[in-house]
Formats: structure tokens, sequence, C-alpha cells
């Protein structure tokens, strides 16, 4: 069985020196929780990480990677520069990165690929739209994503993937998907890779919530079916408050 995953997106916050006064704070705090923890950063930040981390079980990677493997393209930064700098994760397909940045399932399908090249753990973000779900289109809208994204992967390459259930409309906007809702997408994720792969797959995808999860709210979700863990934003920037929620779902009791 493998373990439940707690990973903080940090985002474009925190300077390199904000970072090492976060990670002093946080890895004491839950480098024993019986839970793999994880943490992604700004690209300035990773060697930082890797510097503070060295002596510690907690997992640490980027944001973002390029769907290209190398060539003349200003600004962006491969798969195979993360993984020289040790980086075990990568966050592909955020919502605010399909947004803001218009980016499609077929780019993140690459960028996947590239991952994978260099032994890179993808954490694959889908969800749906306010729009989409009003419209009954939840469904439809997350296995398009999957079938998409996962294009062309071998079976035995899904154990390089989580997968971020991450509803648009939960994003930033202090909106929290119920258990239920949360409950109904878990379970159409995993008839979708069971469909496309086969049924014996599926315990080796680990899959996400991420949205609004706070300390006041995660207990909420500890029992939800098959949910393995979370992808979590804001929280993520507060030591203290990130510790707690990863406490308060491993063993519900908050701080140690």
């Amino acid at each position: 069985m493998l373990n439940k995953l707690v990973v903080g997106n940090q985002k474009m916050n925190l300077t390199a020196n904000q970072t090492r006064k976060f990670l002093n704070s946080f890895v004491p705090l839950v480098d024993l929780v019986n839970c793999d923890v994880g943490i992604c950063v700004p690209y300035t930040n990773i060697n930082v990480c890797k510097k503070a981390l060295k002596e510690s079980k907690i997992l640490y990677g980027a944001q973002n990677v390029s769907e290209f493997e190398k060539g003349a393209y200003t600004g962006e930064v491969n798969a195979q520069m993360l993984a020289d700098v040790g980086c075990q994760l990568v966050i592909v397909g955020h919502s605010e990165r399909r947004k803001m940045f218009s980016e499609q399932n077929s780019q993140i399908n690459n960028k996947i690929k590239q991952n994978l090249k260099y032994n890179l753990t993808s954490i694959l973000c889908i969800g749906e739209s306010k729009r989409d779900r009003t419209a009954g289109q939840t469904d439809k809208v997350l296995c398009k994503q999957i079938d998409e994204c996962l294009s062309g992967l071998y079976e035995n390459e899904l154990e390089k993937i989580v997968i971020a259930y991450e509803p648009v409309w939960a994003i930033g906007t202090g909106q929290t998907a119920t258990a239920k809702q949360i409950e109904e997408a878990i379970s159409i994720i995993k008839n979708e890779i069971s469909r496309i792969y086969s049924k014996s797959i599926i315990d080796k995808v680990r899959i996400l919530y991420g949205g609004s999860v706070k300390p006041e709210n995660v207990r909420e979700f500890v029992k939800i079916k098959n949910l393995d863990g979370f992808l979590v934003g804001g929280v993520s920037l507060d030591a203290s408050a990130f510790s707690e929620l990863i406490h308060l779902f491993v063993d519900g009791k908050g701080k140690k």
C-alpha cells in the first residue's frame, strides 16, 4: 500500500532566505510524521531545498517544467535540469497555468513524458470549472483531461503519476468541495484509469485533493474513501499551520 502524501504548492511566494527560514521551522515539525510530505517551490528556491532537506525524508520539487527537452526556449527549465538539482516532484497542469498561460492537455502530456525520462514524479492537476459542474459536465471534463494528459503512457509508468483533483472553483476562493463531491470525483478518476489501463494499476496511483484545504476543514476529509492526501496552496506558506494540517490528516490530533 502506498503512503499518504501531502504536498505544498507555494506558488510565486517566498525568497530564498524566506524559504530557508520556513524549512528550518517546518522540518522538525513533520520529519517523523507517518506520511510522505513534499514541497514545490519557485525555481530560485530549489537549491535551498536541496541543502536544507539533505538529511530529511521530505520531498521537494518544482511547480512547472518545459514540454521540450532542450533548445532555444528562452526562460524555460527542462526536466533534466530539475532532476540534476535533486527534484523528485513536478506539478503539471495546474488550473492557474491552464487559465493564465493557456496550457493545453497536449502540452501537459509532453511535460509528463519529459518528467518520466528523468524519473521525476508528475503531480497532474485536473478539475472542472463552476460552469462545468453546474452543467453536469464534471465527469466529461475529468475524463477528457485524464485521457489526453496520459495519452501514450504505459501502465507501469503510472507509478510515477500522482493525480490532484482540484476543482477550479475552489482554488484560492475559500470555497471547498464537499466530502461527497470529492469522493464522486475520485470515483470518476479511478473508473477512467481502470477503463484505459486495468483495475490492477489503481492502487498504485495516488489521488490528492486540492482547493482551499486548511487545518479547520481537513478533519472533514479524513474519512473520504480512496483519498490519498492533499495538494495545499496558501496554508503551505505557514510552517505551523501546514504541519498542523498534516498531523490532523495523519492522526487527527493536530500538532505533536
